[in-house]
């Protein structure tokens, strides 16, 4: 087992987010955004910069957070704007040494009722994306985040039913913030308890996240691990019971929220907050496993 977070939260630049990888004494990034850019996206010069970075200190990319079908791209946009970002991806994982990458299912189509979401074409467009991965020795890895899958468990199920070898990550606090699509209207928000239930076995790795619904402010409220709705520990000690060795990455969206720009704070608060929650994390880890 090992620990990762997606440092961009708490630093824009990679000299930051390395600064605070190595404090927390961690050797792994999961990497998402440089400046404001995805990774996957930044110039070929300053990916090389940020490779060579990461060489000197002693970094690795466990996982590439990319943003291939995520909840900003439409599942009828032309295909080749997701493949070109494909095969982006896996020269640049090749050479950072990276296995995995977190993908998505496209967004959801708000117009259209959750049993009419595009899904052959969804189901299509993923199995290609997983065979051009698969074929390349990398692991794509699902994310319940606002897109398909995201609509509740059984999308997620579904998914797996016609993506074949599809893994997942899952992410403990999207479900607190999420409409349960899979139940009648007005939907509820989902549980992350349940939602980790179903789909516990097809886990390869994990996004710590926590946090809860103000439904009277209509607003998402984000908290340190433990203290929100997202059942953190729960999950994690049957994650652990039952034999997880793989990686527990940090989200705290609390200082810095990645779809956000609004939701911003100074420099030092973001980089304090995140050493801060993966202090935790890891504290919270060590109780269970003494426990």
């Amino acid at each position: 087992m090992y620990y990762t977070g997606f440092a961009d939260e708490a630093a824009d630049d990679i000299d930051g987010q390395i600064r605070a990888t190595c404090e927390l004494g961690w050797r792994h990034i999961e990497a998402r955004s440089i400046n404001g850019t995805n990774i996957n996206d930044i110039p070929e010069p300053e990916f090389d910069r940020v490779c060579g970075k990461l060489v000197d200190a002693g970094i690795s990319v466990n996982c590439l957070g990319s943003t291939i079908a995520n909840w900003g791209k439409c599942v009828d946009a032309p295909f080749e704007l997701s493949l070109e970002e494909v095969k982006r991806a896996i020269p640049r994982m090749q050479r950072l040494g990276t296995k995995m990458i977190r993908i998505m299912s496209y967004a959801v189509m708000p117009d259209r009722e959750p049993n009419d979401q595009m899904e052959r074409e969804r189901f299509r467009k993923l199995r290609e994306i997983q065979s051009i991965f698969t074929d390349a020795g990398i692991t794509p890895l699902h994310e319940n985040c606002m897109n398909y899958g995201g609509m509740g468990w059984p999308y997620t199920i579904k998914l797996l039913e016609n993506v074949e070898g599809l893994k997942l990550v899952f992410d403990t606090g999207n479900p607190v913030f999420t409409d349960d699509r899979s139940k009648l209207k007005p939907y509820p928000k989902q549980s992350a308890w349940e939602f980790y239930q179903h789909i516990r076995y097809h886990v390869a790795y994990i996004h710590i996240k926590d946090g809860y619904y103000d439904a009277s402010m209509d607003k998402e409220v984000f908290t340190f691990p433990g203290e929100g709705k997202a059942e953190v520990r729960r999950i994690l000690e049957d994650l652990l019971k039952n034999g997880y060795d793989g990686g527990i990455s940090i989200e705290p969206h609390m200082a810095a929220v990645f779809h956000d720009a609004s939701v911003r704070s100074e420099d030092d608060v973001r980089y304090a907050n995140y050493i801060e929650y993966g202090r935790r994390v890891m504290r919270l880890v060590e109780s269970i496993k003494e426990g």
